[in-house]
């Protein structure tokens, strides 16, 4: 059972920047997975943002978030990133961190997820 455990989220203005995180916890490593970050706004279904492959070598993004959030992980820190940059209200979420088995096609989604951590962008 893969644990991740988000955290950074909370309040922030327009235009300001922010920085997520998810950690694997116990002795789980994410060497092995390709990671993403999904979010959730109040009455609306769940959204994928961007995503990373094992090796960091390769990324994807929502044409929403492209040119202001950045994806990054640290395997040896088991720690996903999210850096947020030049906010806006409809950033406004619950952000979750899933994880997939590398070798799994993309197909099938994400087998694990985090608890999630809220990110508000006021004025």
């Amino acid at each position: 059972q893969v644990q991740l455990v988000e955290s950074g989220g909370g309040l922030v203005q327009v235009g300001g920047s922010l920085r997520l995180s998810c950690a694997a916890s116990g002795r789980t490593s994410l060497s092995n997975y390709s990671m993403g970050w999904f979010r959730q706004a109040p009455g609306k279904e769940r959204e994928f943002v961007c995503a990373i492959n094992s090796s960091g070598a390769r990324t994807w993004y929502a044409d929403s978030v492209k040119g202001r959030f950045t994806i990054s992980r640290d395997n040896a820190e088991n720690t996903v990133y999210l850096q947020m940059n030049n906010v806006k209200p409809e950033d406004t979420a619950v952000y979750y961190c899933g994880a997939r088995p590398y070798f799994l096609a993309a197909s099938g989604g994400y087998n694990f997820w985090g608890q999630g951590t809220q990110v508000t962008v006021s004025s």
